[in-house]
Order: C-alpha cells, then structure tokens, then sequence
C-alpha cells in the first residue's frame, strides 16, 4: 500500500492541528511516549515535528508533505511546494504577526534607530535579512525562550510573535514594526508533489482541512415553517445565507435549511419562533466544502 509521509508540528501548534484533522476526518492519536501519532487512515503516517525544523525535513524528503508556519518557511529558506494556506493558530484561527518590539520608555520610534543595538529572537535569519533590507546594522541574537523579558538588561529589542498583543504588554513593550505576518502552510515536497498519488492524496487532504476551517463558528439549522408564514421567517434569517426551501410531505408546509454563524443563533432562534417556524433543530458543522 502506498504511504504518504505527513508531518505534524509538535508544540503549541499541535493540539489545534490534531483537532482541526478530526474535524476534517482524520482521527490522530498522540502519546507522551511516541512521536510516530496513529491516524485511521491506513494510507497516511505521521510523524511529529517542531515546526521550525519542519520545512528542511520536508525539503530533505524525509516527509512528503507537513504543517508549519510560514515564517518558519521563510526562516529556513527550503524549497518546497506550498498547497494550502491554513489559518488557524494556538489560540485563534487567524493570523500572527512578528513584530519588532521594545520597552515602553525606549527611546527607539522606527527600525533604522537600533543602528548598533542588540535584538533577541528565534527568527535569527529572516531578522537579519530584514534589517539588510532596510540598511540597518544591528546584532541578531538567538533566543532561546522567554524572549519578552530580556530587554532592557539583556537585548534593546526583541523579534517575537504575537498573536493578541497581551503577552508583549504585559511585560511592557510596545511594538514598533510588523516585520511578517503569518499562518499555518501545508507544504509539500517538490517530488513528493509531482507523484500523482501522493498529490492526489495531498489535494483531498487540503480540501477536507479547508472545509473544517470554513465550518469554524458555523452552525446548521432546520426548522418546518407553514407557507403562509414562509417570507415572514425568511425576513428573519441573514439575507445572503440563501437558505434551502422544500416541501414537507404535509400540504402547506415546508422545511427550511440554513447556515448561520453560531454567535447570531441566540438572538435569531426567539425571533423565528415568533415569526411562525416550528421544530426548530441547531446542528453542529465539521466541514463546509465550498
């Protein structure tokens, strides 16, 4: 049987990326003990991977194909093959940010003052470069953790993600300039991606991932409505949802199917009741395949 090679980034990311493949189809089963996660699909392996070493390993053709962000992509600098981008994160579902960033009472206002200044960070190269490109000579230092602490003793500034802010003000920096934002990439190997299987195998997979994320804060609903009080709880629904409308088996009413975001639910449900639906039934989404 042919095998696809996937890797999953280990981490903060790795709770959000399990669940976003259970919500695609794919059960995946991790252990304390194993970085080699089960999955249902018996033409998949996993395999867990930091996401900053994830894009070299898939260059190498050590896997096929994994999940990772992209500013670790850019980090890198691999040559790989981007299928889809996912976004979701740690906390959210939407993008994060690097930004340079520095004490509350510093005096540095843009990127060309750290001219000789010292910046700590995990994105080593892709700092460098960016500080080439704006003619700005400074020393790069590799973080390794708790980078929000060391200015003003140990570094003028620090490079560091964000995904609300609230770590960064906590520790009372402020942020000066977006260097990058990012999101979550699922990248494949050049050769991986020109075998026809496994490109097969990796475009269902980005189509089952894209249709989980689609279905975020969606819910389904179904309610039965008589004919004469059909454009009244139409009214009543969100113009561009275009619900489906079909005949029940009894004369004179009809069911009516919609999508809505689950945060407008609680105050539509009342008003449809009001306006004559009956039977009412909220349902879960896993995936909205567009």
């Amino acid at each position: 049987m042919s095998k696809l090679k996937l890797g999953i980034p280990k981490g903060s990311l790795e709770n959000a990326t399990v669940d976003l493949f259970r919500r695609a189809g794919f059960n995946i089963t991790v252990s304390s003990r194993s970085y080699f996660p089960a999955v249902d699909d018996p033409e998949l392996e996993c395999m867990l991977i930091r996401a900053q070493e994830m894009a070299r390993y898939v260059e190498d053709g050590v896997l096929d194909a994994g999940l990772t962000g992209h500013d670790w992509v850019m980090e890198s600098g691999a040559t790989v093959h981007t299928i889809a981008d996912l976004v979701y994160s740690k906390q959210s579902f939407g993008k994060v940010r690097w930004v340079l960033a520095v004490p509350e009472a510093s005096p540095v206002q843009t990127v060309q003052d750290l001219e000789g200044k010292v910046i700590a960070t995990e994105l080593v190269g892709f700092t460098r470069r960016y500080l080439e490109s704006r003619g700005v000579h400074a020393k790069v230092e590799f973080s390794w953790g708790a980078t929000e602490v060391k200015p003003p003793v140990l570094a003028d500034a620090i490079v560091e993600v964000t995904e609300t802010g609230s770590s960064l003000r906590a520790n009372r920096l402020r942020i000066v300039e977006t260097l990058m934002e990012s999101n979550t990439q699922l990248i494949a190997n050049v050769d991986s991606w020109r075998d026809v299987w496994k490109r097969q195998k990796l475009e269902d997979m980005r189509m089952l991932l894209e249709g989980a994320i689609h279905a975020l804060g969606k819910v389904g609903l179904m309610l039965n409505v008589e004919a004469a009080n059909l454009t009244t709880v139409l009214a009543v629904l969100p113009a561009l949802k275009r619900p489906t409308v079909s005949q029940l088996s009894e004369d004179g009413w009809l069911a009516v199917n919609t999508i809505l975001d689950e945060s407008t639910v609680r105050s539509i449900i009342p008003r449809l009741k009001k306006a004559g639906a009956q039977g009412i039934v909220e349902y879960p989404l896993n995936k909205i395949v567009m």
